[in-house]
């Protein structure tokens, strides 16, 4: 794992501009569909089944996506139905319209956590926080100003940006081979971003369709949030990483959730983990005093977090926080804030 061997390569270096597609490889398209947020985009592709079109992730649910999505139908995918949607993983950029075609006649396929975890989350619809949150985010952390407007504000909540899922799917199994484009791929889950994270390895040794499991340039987030509060999302995530590296191979074309496809893809798993145990060297040599999550951003991050992005900086430091308490690196308690104190068991008497 020294990260050593050809870097990663960008066979394209732009992407398919709205409303079109770019061909991968025979019988697979690769779309962009815009984003709300500082990550304003995701990669969603289109495999080519002969009598339709099978579509992996969807966007989330926005007028503007579904506008998107019209011109891809009307143009690079010439009006042929979509008769199958695969999702991936249960995030709101990936899942968001698959219940839109459904609709249309498509049958859906996904994992069971991301099913189940989609049906309760856009079910769980929250006008303000519940106390459990709130109780969540003070034990972590948050300052009280933000406690406060948190305590008044609706919420994050996946029905404002997922449309319901239908009752009934296809179930995505780990070691299943599943037929997409005229292809036959090996599933293999991942975990630590979302759990059961569906990805697709073709039996032609091409291609890798590697969801937010695998991404370039970026590393997925592994947040830790109220529904599972001592989630170790980071012993999770390179478990998963350890367990595709036997896989891959230089030259396989990854075709990623977010950002370019790439080659490369022992290195950039290698990568992958190598960063995470540096974070974790920086967290664990930042907790020689006690300090609270948001206090180790300085340290995990090595940059300034814009308020938009202080949430899903607070959830990953939380995973990683969960990981060194876990495995006996760190020591945590509530001081009299209400804040959980974490400290190095290296430094703590």
């Amino acid at each position: 794992m020294d990260g050593t061997g050809p870097r990663i390569a960008h066979p394209w270096r732009t992407p398919p501009a709205p409303g079109e597609a770019i061909a991968v490889a025979d019988g697979v398209l690769w779309m962009r569909l815009p984003l709300p947020m500082a990550l304003d985009h995701v990669n969603v592709y289109a495999l080519d089944d002969g009598d339709g079109w099978t579509i992996v992730d969807t966007g989330t649910m926005t007028a503007r996506t579904r506008a998107a999505w019209e011109a891809l139908l009307a143009g690079p995918l010439h009006g042929r139905p979509v008769t199958r949607v695969v999702v991936t993983h249960h995030h709101p950029d990936h899942a968001g319209l698959a219940a839109d075609f459904v609709a249309r006649g498509a049958s859906l396929a996904m994992s069971r956590s991301a099913w189940l975890l989609t049906r309760m989350l856009t079910l769980d619809d929250q006008p303000f926080p519940p106390p459990e949150s709130l109780a969540f985010y003070r034990r972590a952390g948050l300052p009280p100003d933000r406690i406060a407007r948190m305590a008044t504000t609706r919420p994050f909540n996946f029905a404002d940006c997922v449309a319901p899922l239908p009752l009934g799917y296809t179930r995505l199994i780990d070691g299943q081979i599943i037929t997409m484009g005229g292809r036959s791929w090996d599933i293999r889950m991942g975990h630590g971003h979302a759990p059961e994270q569906a990805t697709f390895w073709s039996r032609d040794d091409v291609l890798v369709l590697g969801a937010d499991q695998i991404l370039p340039d970026i590393s997925p987030n592994l947040g830790v949030y109220p529904t599972e509060p001592e989630a170790d999302t980071v012993a999770d995530w390179l478990a998963s990483c350890a367990a595709l590296l036997p896989d891959a191979r230089e030259d396989h074309l990854v075709l990623p959730g977010h950002k370019l496809p790439f080659t490369g893809l022992p290195h950039r798993l290698n990568r992958l983990i190598q960063n995470h145990h540096g974070a974790l060297e920086r967290l664990d040599s930042a907790l020689a005093r006690p300090l609270t999550a948001p206090e180790t951003f300085a340290a995990l991050y090595q940059r300034d977090n814009r308020d938009g992005e202080y949430g899903l900086a607070l959830a990953e430091a939380l995973g990683h926080l969960n990981h060194l308490h876990q495995t006996g690196r760190a020591s945590r308690w509530i001081a009299p804030d209400g804040a959980y104190r974490w400290q190095s068991t290296a430094f703590r008497a």
